[in-house]
């Protein structure tokens, strides 16, 4: 029989998952068996036409703020009234967790595979990537930001023509769970099939 017995505890944590605001993540995070661990949960998506329509790009350590330069030398170029607590807030952005990971869509739109399916390939290993990270016992965010979207930045990833970033997941830890938010009463967004 696959799958072999059922996780409830599993299904438990997934049920109370939160985001953890990125500002509120903490060390410790993922060390590298962990987070290659998170890394390979993520990619077991589906991904029709064996496509693997993504690609990751993480950042730990000095990495952090070698990014976070390239984005508050950025965001000054964008705004030039910029104020310094504006451009530190930039430079200090991926320092907000110990790991941060881009995913990356990337697209084949010619191929027999719906583009549309490609991307939500991608969108399925944001959500493993949040998941596998709180099973793991790290809490994370996924997030877009401004940068994910700036022509310069993604010029940074070898954004091409057919692919876009997805967003950035932060890995850490929380002091603390942040209080449940307000949710669509779920049976309100459910139905069941009748033919008419």
């Amino acid at each position: 029989m696959y799958p072999e017995q059922p996780l409830p505890e599993a299904l438990e944590r997934l049920s109370s998952r939160r985001s953890v605001k990125a500002i509120d993540l903490q060390e410790p995070g993922p060390d590298a068996p962990a987070l290659d661990a998170i890394l390979d949960a993520a990619l077991r998506v589906p991904d029709h036409g064996k496509l693997g329509p993504w690609r990751l790009v993480t950042f730990s350590g000095p990495a952090r703020a070698e990014f976070g330069r390239i984005l508050a030398t950025r965001w000054q170029a964008l705004n030039a009234h910029a104020n310094d607590a504006q451009v530190l807030f930039e430079q200090n952005r991926l320092l907000r967790a110990p790991v941060v990971v881009a995913v990356i869509s990337a697209r084949q739109p010619d191929h027999k595979i719906p583009e549309w399916e490609q991307i939500l390939s991608a969108g399925a290993v944001c959500q493993n990537l949040l998941i596998a990270a709180n099973l793991a016992g790290f809490a994370a965010q996924w997030l877009t930001e401004w940068y994910a979207y700036d022509a310069y930045i993604q010029s940074l990833f070898d954004v091409g023509e057919s692919e876009d970033i997805a967003g950035f997941i932060y890995i850490g830890s929380a002091a603390s769970k942040p209080s449940e938010r307000p949710r669509p009463e779920n049976q309100s967004r459910i139905q069941r099939w009748q033919q008419r």
